[in-house]
């Protein structure tokens, strides 16, 4: 008699990594994947942080971060979905000029306070130009996906009447953060001066990737199916390369997997979620990887 497979529910959004998995290209004696109808991942992270719906899911790193802290155990694979550099992120009027370094007192306003990319530009604002969190003041429109989790008390509510770059035009705010595109181009400037020189520089300096999407899995189902671990985490590479997206060997790989290849970026990102005050502990890889490390080396 043929062996049953073992079955795993997972999330992961639609890429060109993803494709060949769900299209069944990756196939496994050992698992059987049943991935959810979700293109944009984002639409079901508060399925994952609050319904625990998933065994495998893809998780914005901060949000893992938000959710692991607030005692939700998944923990991680050493998988990055997406990676992006965020020095071209925030934005100020064209006809407002100032620098990164003279945000002190300034209003900048983001989507979400909890969301990856804020993170990560804040935490460059410190870095690379000396912004404390507590210089600026910081407008959030919106709540996190892990329902525990309360923005520092320096972070100021503002309404969804307006649009963020609207709220900026209209000079309500100084500054906005926003990783996506941007509509009205001839009226705002990157306020970091050539970003992506400048993230470039950055990233040569100190070996990060700004990592955005993970995947993580649930502890419970890594402890009573570990070999699935291993098989789900080599379906992921595999359809990553089936779809042609290894990097040139002269090239930064801002989608990295391996213990070792996260290391950095995932220590830096951590850092950033504690020291503005959004975990209650600066956590080490090895706590959030838990026993998926000891699997994945044993196969």
């Amino acid at each position: 008699m043929q062996n049953e497979k073992i079955k795993a529910t997972a999330m992961f959004g639609t890429y060109p990594k993803t494709a060949p998995l769900k299209a069944g290209q990756v196939r496994s004696d050992l698992v059987q994947l049943d991935i959810a109808p979700v293109d944009t991942a984002q639409q079901a992270f508060k399925d994952v942080v609050r319904a625990h719906k998933f065994d495998v899911a893809e998780l914005a790193v901060v949000t893992y971060l938000l959710a692991y802290d607030a005692g939700h155990r998944y923990l991680l694979l050493p998988f990055v979905m997406n990676g992006m550099f965020h020095h071209k992120s925030i934005y100020s009027r064209a006809d407002d000029v100032f620098g990164p370094d003279q945000l002190k007192g300034k209003r900048v306003a983001m989507r979400s306070y909890s969301q990856t990319t804020p993170t990560w530009v804040r935490g460059i604002l410190h870095d690379e130009y000396g912004v404390k969190s507590s210089d600026a003041q910081w407008f959030s429109q919106q709540g996190a996906h892990v329902a525990e989790y309360r923005d520092p008390e320096w972070v100021q509510s503002m309404d969804k009447d307006l649009s963020l770059e609207e709220a900026l035009l209209a000079g309500k705010v100084d500054a906005i953060i926003a990783g996506g595109s941007i509509e009205n181009k001839d009226k705002l400037r990157n306020l970091i001066s050539a970003p992506a020189e400048a993230a470039k520089a950055w990233s040569e300096r100190t070996g990060v990737v700004p990592i955005n999407h993970i995947v993580a899995v649930k502890e419970s189902y890594a402890k009573e199916h570990p070999a699935a671990v291993a098989e789900v985490y080599r379906m992921l590479i595999e359809s990553r390369k089936l779809a042609g997206e290894q990097p040139a060997a002269t090239m930064r790989d801002m989608q990295p997997f391996g213990f070792d290849a996260l290391d950095v970026s995932l220590r830096k990102v951590i850092d950033y979620a504690f020291d503005q005050q959004m975990i209650k502990k600066r956590y080490s890889p090895d706590e959030l990887y838990g026993d998926v490390r000891e699997i994945l080396e044993k196969n």
